[in-house]
């Protein structure tokens, strides 16, 4: 059976999910919060190392003012009240993108990944203003800027996930199918499950179940075995 050691999710359908049910697409943002908690349990009982999550793309700023305040608002919420119960259970948060936030928002970032950051459990990596052709183009200025020999290995130390192996299963709900620059780079031999549902109304089984497949999976990463 595979190793599941970092799972990457894209949790899409949340304001389509709000708008079908509840006639809100704030109700679909707050509905999507209990599933990553429930998802977050689910990624502890199977021992998995990396749970990457993303939260806000560089492209959702183009949603309407009142959207983007109210997901914030629901962002630092969830992490004033839950900090403490990551801690005590052993995770660890890890905030990557664009971190060009006010002065208060970038001080409770800081202070989440310090309060979290020697715990081992799990490490919850929350892509936040996160762009993958970002990613990539400012690695490329970095390598530049200190005239470095432009190769994977180096090149990998100037991305955003440089302590972060790469995702083993990326999942993507919604009944979307496209990557939406999410992890380019990182995901060249990652397993790719396209979920129907919207992220409010994926369950845990349908996780389990996710795990499950991709543990049966024969992974070969170019070769013939």
């Amino acid at each position: 059976m595979n190793p599941l050691n970092h799972v990457a999710i894209i949790m899409d359908g949340n304001g389509r999910w709000g708008l079908k049910y509840k006639n809100s697409r704030k109700a679909g943002h707050e509905a999507g919060l209990k599933t990553v908690e429930k998802i977050i349990k689910v990624s502890v009982k199977h021992k998995i190392r990396y749970l990457t999550l993303y939260t806000f793309s560089t492209e959702n700023w183009k949603r309407p003012k009142n959207e983007i305040n109210f997901l914030f608002k629901l962002l630092k919420q969830f992490l004033k009240k839950k900090i403490d119960d990551l801690n005590i259970h052993g995770i660890k948060l890890k905030f990557i993108g664009n971190m060009n936030f006010n002065k208060d928002f970038k001080k409770l970032i800081t202070l989440s990944e310090n309060k979290t950051s020697k715990n081992k459990k799990l490490q919850i990596n929350l892509a936040l203003n996160y762009g993958s052709k970002f990613e990539i183009l400012n690695a490329f200025r970095k390598l530049k800027k200190e005239n470095k020999t432009i190769n994977e290995n180096n090149f990998r130390k100037y991305l955003l996930t440089k302590n972060i192996p790469d995702p083993d299963l990326l999942i993507r709900t919604g009944n979307t199918k496209r990557l939406s620059n999410f992890l380019l780079w990182q995901i060249a031999y990652t397993e790719i499950f396209f979920e129907k549902k919207f992220w409010p109304d994926f369950k845990e089984i349908d996780y389990e179940k996710i795990i499950s497949k991709y543990k049966r999976i024969k992974r070969n990463y170019g070769n013939i075995l």
